[in-house]
């Protein structure tokens, strides 16, 4: 069973055009042709797009994902690594969490003038 290229991409949750880049890049095989010149994926195209997406969803790169499909036999080293970026993400975000919530807390007015003894911001002198 084969599929044309918007079935594969609405089945896989994707645009065609993310589809045609796919091919570009060598992520996806080129598809045989109708004899009219139309795509025809097979079947198990869409499956292999689930997985890309899921894969990119948790973080990985489309680089990182082709070679994991092509073969790469250290998932478990990357998901590691994945994690680990991760947590340093979290680890910043945390802290421009709390140094907002020290300014809203001395209920800073400007950027430029200090209007509260508290400020946390570094105000220009």
């Amino acid at each position: 069973m084969t599929l044309r290229s918007g079935e594969v991409a609405a089945r896989a949750g994707v645009s065609v055009e993310t589809l045609r880049y796919y091919e570009r890049c060598g992520v996806l095989p080129e598809p045989a042709r109708s004899l009219g010149g139309h795509r025809e994926y097979p079947a198990s195209t869409v499956g292999l797009l689930r997985t890309i997406k899921a894969a990119q969803r948790l973080g990985f790169r489309l680089d990182e994902v082709v070679a994991l499909l092509r073969g790469a036999p250290d998932l478990q080293v990357r998901v590691r690594h994945k994690i680990a970026e991760v947590e340093e993400r979290i680890a910043a975000l945390t802290a421009v969490r709390d140094d907002l919530r020290a300014v809203a807390e001395a209920r800073c007015e400007s950027l430029v003038e200090c209007t509260t003894p508290e400020c946390p911001l570094p105000c220009p002198a």
